[in-house]
């Protein structure tokens, strides 16, 4: 497996991550326990060191499944977990929270259940309007001197709010979705990461699935399935947007790869400092996932997609209206 740094930091991880949210959260029920240790375990035996999660994720069960598959090889890993929400009595609600005692209180649950003494990356999980981000950045910047974190990171922060607490704290990531149906990033984000030395971790850079081909135009989803509230899986744009998986079928064919491999080779060849976290519950993805690092796309491979792209027009939002004010603040 190949590493890259993230940014300018210090912080080296495979080029491909694996994010965990899916195994208990998100889409569908949570997946056995032992099977997701064990999925976690094979991404580590084939050269996977970049592991991402979140205590919203379930909330709180996706720690503990992490911490649990990597306990034996904390040494050799990153753990990448997220602050930034409370729950509400039924653990459901998620209300934003980073006052700088909640910080706190967070780290020390994400400690526990991940059975480590220190955190390699924390993220900030969504701005919180309530806290100038200065307040938050010295949180953090308290808890890396004092030895509990050692990278600080955002998720779905604007340019502004970037500077301002990279100001305070160097900003080791910037985690935001990415991939070839969400390229909002390129007109602000990147450029302004690639000025400071800020490292990018693309979520969803599969789509959500929609991206490997395996999401048909008539495709529906369970009330416990996050994109059955996502505009951009609704059947009316799903049927819009199959000229992106036809393209990318296309391209696959002429690569001897799976469509999936071509988005996250895609992604990888933007620039050296990106890091996808696609996920998965299944173990043939994840190879074929990771079979994407040793796929190289040439220039004139990559001018093609992008000519083809720029006459696809993507419909549909990549949120609800009730998510959207959460994101690019």
């Amino acid at each position: 497996m190949q590493k890259r740094k993230l940014g300018n930091s210090s912080l080296e991880v495979s080029a491909l991550g694996l994010g965990c949210m899916g195994l208990s959260h998100g889409y569908g029920a949570a997946t056995d326990t032992a099977q997701a240790i064990s999925l976690i375990r094979a991404a580590v035996d084939q050269g996977v060191t970049f592991f991402d999660t979140a205590e919203v994720y379930g909330p709180y069960l996706n720690e503990e499944v992490v911490g649990e598959a990597l306990a034996p090889v904390r040494d050799q890993v990153v753990i990448a977990t997220k602050f930034g929400f409370t729950f509400g009595e039924d653990n459901k609600q998620q209300i934003l929270n980073s006052r700088p005692e909640h910080i706190r209180v967070a780290v020390e649950g994400s400690l526990r259940r991940l059975k480590t003494d220190f955190i390699d990356l924390l993220y900030q999980h969504r701005v919180d309007p309530d806290v100038p981000i200065e307040e938050v950045a010295g949180v953090v910047k308290a808890l890396i001197q004092e030895g509990k974190v050692k990278h600080f990171g955002l998720s779905e922060a604007g340019a502004q709010t970037i500077r301002r607490a990279h100001a305070v704290q160097p900003v080791t990531a910037l985690q935001s979705e990415y991939s070839l149906w969400w390229r909002e990033p390129e007109l602000e984000i990147l450029p302004t990461l690639a000025e400071l030395g800020i490292g990018f971790v693309p979520f969803s850079p599969l789509g959500k699935g929609f991206l490997t081909g395996t999401v048909s135009a008539d495709a529906s989803f369970g009330s416990d399935d996050f994109r059955s509230i996502v505009p951009r899986f609704s059947k009316e744009a799903l049927h819009a947007n199959q000229g992106l998986v036809v393209l990318i079928r296309e391209i696959a064919a002429q690569k001897e790869a799976t469509p999936a491999q071509i988005a996250l080779a895609w992604l990888l060849a933007k620039a050296p400092w990106i890091v996808p976290i696609p996920g998965t519950t299944k173990l043939h993805r994840l190879e074929e996932n990771i079979g994407s690092v040793s796929l190289s796309l040439s220039e004139a491979e990559l001018q093609a997609i992008e000519s083809t792209l720029s006459q696809i027009h993507i419909q549909g939002d990549r949120y609800p209206e009730s998510l959207k004010a959460r994101v690019g603040r």
